[in-house]
């Protein structure tokens, strides 16, 4: 019986050509996202019915849908975060996960570190005043020399640090995970230190730390109010790491200089408040998205997934 592969990320018609092709020579079949929108938790359940693995992006891969998967053994994700993915269940139910850590990582560490230079010289502000037809400047800062807090110190904060190191910054860091020993903390000068420290000493912050239950809502108004008036936040890792009501006071009140996002809660935000602000950014979830990390991601996670598969047959 010919095995079954669902595969959901929207990116994957066209940077998983290859990948595809690998599948289809090992004997596998595969069913792809054609209608260019994630799935909800609803179609996960219908589509997965008969699958025996699944290469997931950011849909939801929660209890239900693998309870409801009768033949699924693995569940590959297109990309490093498991958040959307219920790991205990999977867990309890033998499926077997796997993730393409690294794949995306220098196309998420060059969209932080870009983010970094667009608050740094308000970039929108200009674009936008010449596109009207005027010549409107605002005092920017320049980023060499100045502190970087790195919170994660994972595949891409290792390469925000490699960066960020190039362009002569400070940097410290903190993760609980990692050795003061390591190569790269060494190579670059890193400092490890305390999430505190890194709030009060920084100039610009950005998040890389996975989503959990300790870490959501981590920036919220009190880590906020222990930053410096003048840093700028930046996150590309979760939306749920930042209290959004939160930061919005904090720009609005000055408390920091400004904030720059490519994740949200919610996505697309609405009509969200933040919005309506000149010192907030909101990109649309573009870390990865770049056609090289989109080849790496779908061929690492395609190998992963017959890695398990073929391994139990």
């Amino acid at each position: 019986m010919v095995k079954k592969v669902l595969i959901t990320p929207r990116s994957f018609q066209e940077s998983g050509i290859p990948a595809c092709g690998l599948l289809k020579e090992r004997g596998f079949e595969t069913i792809i996202n054609d209608t260019g929108m994630a799935f909800t938790e609803e179609q996960m359940i219908e589509k997965c019915a008969g699958a025996d693995g699944i290469i997931v992006g950011i849909d939801p891969v929660t209890e239900k849908v693998l309870k409801s998967s009768h033949k699924l053994r693995a569940v590959s994700k297109y990309g490093a975060g498991l958040d959307n993915i219920d790991l205990e269940a999977a867990r309890k139910l033998e499926i077997s996960v796997e993730r393409a850590a690294g794949t995306n990582a220098t196309s998420v560490a060059e969209l932080a570190i870009g983010l970094m230079f667009t608050l740094a010289r308000d970039i929108p502000y200009s674009a936008g005043s010449t596109r009207k037809g005027g010549w409107d400047r605002k005092k920017g800062v320049e980023i060499t020399g100045k502190t970087l807090g790195i919170l994660g110190l994972g595949c891409i904060g290792r390469e925000v640090a490699r960066m960020a190191d190039g362009l002569g910054m400070k940097i410290s860091a903190y993760d609980p995970f990692v050795n003061a020993n390591d190569v790269n903390i060494i190579r670059y000068g890193i400092e490890l230190t305390g999430v505190e420290e890194i709030l009060r000493n920084s100039d610009f912050i950005t998040l890389h730390m996975p989503l959990t239950d300790e870490t959501k809502h981590m920036i919220n108004r009190k880590a906020l109010e222990k930053m410096k008036s003048a840093a700028y936040l930046i996150n590309t890792s979760r939306g749920e790491l930042v209290e959004e009501n939160d930061l919005y006071d904090a720009l609005v009140n000055g408390v920091i200089a400004g904030a720059a996002e490519d994740v949200f809660s919610k996505e697309p935000p609405g009509e969200h408040r933040l919005l309506s602000l000149d010192n907030f950014i909101l990109t649309s979830h573009i870390g990865a998205f770049t056609k090289e990390a989109n080849e790496k991601m779908a061929m690492a996670s395609a190998v992963n997934l017959l890695r398990i598969l073929e391994n139990e047959s």
